[in-house]
């Protein structure tokens, strides 16, 4: 090296050779590097170093002598150790600024739904608006919009445990989509959603446990209470390979049948 380093695009020289710099930065360097010949000349010395001061870049040191050992061309000591620095500082602040973008991302993408349903929710604020946001959010629960949005569906009522149930289907690759409704369904005890086919074999969709309020009673005094039960199903079966639905109680009392 030769001459006296100065300070701000002097410096530069390094993290231009490394290709750290941003575009702006890069842009900047190149103006200054097109009339500057101690920067040119230093440009030319680093010239392949890139995966040496790489490499020392993410060790917590300053290097190993394996990798001094096995460079061809070696830059002296103040200049491996300046340029480390350099390195190093300047991945900092590009992953410091990686990191803020990718959470401002995530904050949008999370926030992004609960803020279109405060907007679309009623004017006003206060508790009112609070109550609407959160019925508005509990409807558009995942299993409840997918049983909107299924066409196909088959309902019963059991006459002797007044347990309603429709179960929504759509016939998929794998087998058969099911959504299931339920309303009046007293708890506490736990369920299970089961696809008889037509062959006579029984498979299990899914499983749940209802709390002490139960689910969609009409005489309710709460809004929960009173909200009926979405529960997610898929079977091995194609729809036209079903016979019925039943819901049954794990002590394998028969709640409901449902034909399909």
């Amino acid at each position: 090296m030769q001459g006296s380093p100065a300070p701000n695009e002097h410096e530069t020289v390094g993290a231009y050779a490394l290709g750290i710099l941003d575009d702006a930065e890069a842009t900047a360097f190149e103006a200054h590097l097109a009339t500057c010949e101690w920067c040119a000349q230093q440009l030319d010395e680093l010239a392949g170093l890139e995966p040496m001061m790489a490499a020392l870049a993410d060790l917590p040191g300053t290097g190993t002598p394996a990798i001094a050992e096995s460079l061809t061309a070696k830059p002296g000591p103040r200049l491996s150790e300046k340029l480390v620095d350099e390195v190093a500082e300047r991945r900092a602040s590009k992953r410091r600024r990686n990191f803020y973008l990718v959470g401002t991302a995530a904050a949008l993408i999370i926030g992004g739904p609960f803020a279109a349903v405060a907007t679309t929710g009623g004017g006003g604020g206060g508790d009112d608006g609070g109550r609407r946001t959160e019925a508005t959010q509990q409807a558009a629960s995942p299993a409840e919009s997918a049983f909107a949005a299924m066409p196909d569906r088959v309902t019963a009522t059991d006459p002797a445990t007044q347990v309603s149930a429709t179960v929504a289907l759509e016939k998929k690759a794998w087998g058969t989509e099911t959504v299931l409704e339920l309303k009046n369904l007293k708890g506490p005890r736990k369920c299970s959603l089961i696809a008889v086919g037509k062959n006579g074999e029984r498979e299990t969709l899914s499983s749940w446990t209802v709390p002490d309020w139960g689910y969609g009673i009409p005489d309710a005094t709460t809004e929960k209470a009173k909200k009926p039960l979405y529960v997610h199903g898929g079977a091995a079966f194609e729809p036209n390979q079903i016979s019925h639905f039943e819901v049954m109680t794990f002590d394998g009392k028969r709640l409901v049948e449902v034909d399909a």
